[in-house]
């Protein structure tokens, strides 16, 4: 509270007056609310991609959804189902870090036109080939491998070009939360779409349809109007900084734990969708239509999880939040794999989708809230290939366990696994708040309450991470 003497000029009497200073305000800010969703849109790149991406991936899904339903109907095989996966995501793992060293040299939006481009002629021979009746798996495969090799340079510079598009770091995790929502709202409408145009028209249509979706992103990035960023050292080689980026990852034990998260659930349960075209068809005993209805049903749940985080103000909780939405995923996945209901297993996957959106979102979110600026695209490399590159071993590994002790059993293993990760982590989340939460008091998200606190880039130095 502060006050002043103050004049009325209508009486010449002096009078106090007091009022409560912002920063002294008793009452806190709000750090939830329906307000808070759609504020990164402000920004005029952000909403550029916002409209461009969220057209663009509708065509992903249509396309994703079509090609693994093509793979299983000419093969009737969940291993080749984990074969083509494990070839359009093996890839990210290889080419990743080194997509990160070149997204923090060169310009990543010119990196992102590229691989977009380049995705975009995938999608037309795709089509070209389905359509002329000639589609066979090993095409698929091969095609897949060359949409993972875009993928790979495309994703890290995307994640890492959030903060470029909104520029104010108090809006980066809304616009994280907004970019998992336009991802599963178009997870929503995309597989709903694909099987309904799979059943009356084919797949080649929705390969088509997505080739020219593209267009729309394409659009947007050329329009955006980014300021240059700060030339970082060019000199060194790039396995020297790869290895430094991994050096900084592996010593600052917040940014290691959450990706040992995230590779927790590419790695065991996040394949779980490999094994959709099985249950829609063996196990639910129904067609392409069931397929893409149990997709869509979990992007309704992670577009829900989106939507909770979106309306959060600050990082803070998340943690608390990793914790919780890991079980939910994993004992949805356990769930799941006793269902023999297309209605409740629809029901089940909605909570498996928040629980895993919810996760993946609030790792990403202070993954880049605490990063250092230089090393970002890196790290964000590393981040994709946790989330993506371990996927192919996933894909394999459920798609030949599956094969050997049945689809229910292997999604009841991943799901158990994750309740046991989430446990660990809640373990582990006292040590990773004593670290954060001076980095936080340093950025302002959390009142500066004691003299002396070291700076962030002190605090992000490896000795200090491991408290030597």
């Amino acid at each position: 509270m502060r006050g002043k003497i103050c004049l009325d000029p209508r009486t010449g009497r002096l009078f106090l007056s007091f009022w409560i200073h912002p920063m002294e305000s008793s009452k806190p800010k709000k750090s939830f609310g329906i307000k808070m969703i759609l504020r990164a849109l402000r920004h005029r790149n952000y909403r550029l991609f916002f409209i461009g991406q969220g057209i663009s991936l509708i065509g992903t899904w249509m396309q994703t959804v079509a090609a693994a339903w093509l793979v299983y109907r000419l093969s009737h095989s969940a291993l080749m189902l984990g074969i083509v996966a494990f070839m359009g995501q093996i890839p990210v793992l290889i080419l990743s870090p080194v997509a990160g060293v070149l997204g923090d040299r060169l310009s990543r939006l010119r990196i992102i036109i590229i691989m977009q481009f380049l995705a975009m002629v995938q999608a037309f021979i795709l089509a070209g080939i389905t359509f002329a009746g000639v589609i066979k798996v090993w095409h698929i495969a091969i095609l897949s491998l060359f949409l993972g090799m875009a993928n790979a340079f495309e994703m890290p510079n995307r994640q890492a070009f959030v903060i470029e598009m909104v520029g104010d770091k108090s809006d980066l995790g809304n616009a994280i939360a907004l970019n998992s929502a336009l991802f599963n709202g178009s997870r929503l409408i995309g597989p709903a779409i694909a099987g309904i145009v799979v059943a009356l028209a084919g797949e080649w249509v929705c390969f088509t349809v997505n080739g020219i979706s593209y267009l729309a992103a394409l659009t947007a990035f050329l329009l955006m109007r980014v300021p240059a960023r700060k030339a970082v050292r060019r000199g060194a080689k790039i396995l020297s900084d790869m290895r430094e980026g991994l050096s900084y990852v592996l010593n600052f034990s917040p940014i290691r734990d959450l990706l040992m998260i995230v590779a927790l659930l590419s790695l065991v349960a996040m394949s779980f969708p490999v094994l959709l075209p099985v249950f829609a068809s063996r196990i639910l005993h129904g067609t392409s239509n069931t397929y893409g209805f149990l997709v869509a049903s979990s992007g309704i749940g992670a577009l829900a999880g989106t939507m909770f985080l979106a309306m959060r103000r600050s990082v803070l909780g998340l943690g608390r939040v990793i914790n919780v939405a890991l079980i939910i995923f994993g004992a949805g996945l356990v769930m799941f794999s006793f269902s023999r209901s297309i209605a409740l297993s629809m029901v089940i996957l909605m909570a498996v989708g928040f629980g895993m959106i919810s996760t993946i979102a609030s790792c990403n979110t202070i993954v880049q809230t605490i990063v250092e600026e230089e090393k970002r695209g890196r790290v964000m490399s590393f981040y994709v290939t946790a989330f993506v590159g371990l996927a192919p071993f996933g894909s394999l590994i459920v798609g030949g366990l599956s094969s050997v002790i049945g689809a229910p059993e292997t999604v009841l293993i991943g799901g158990v696994i994750c309740i046991i990760g989430g446990v660990l982590f809640a373990l582990r989340l006292p040590s990773i708040r004593r670290i954060i939460r001076p980095v936080y008091r340093e950025m302002g998200i959390i009142p500066e309450v004691a003299i002396g606190i070291q700076t962030t880039d002190e605090l992000r130095k490896p000795p200090e991470y491991t408290g030597n």
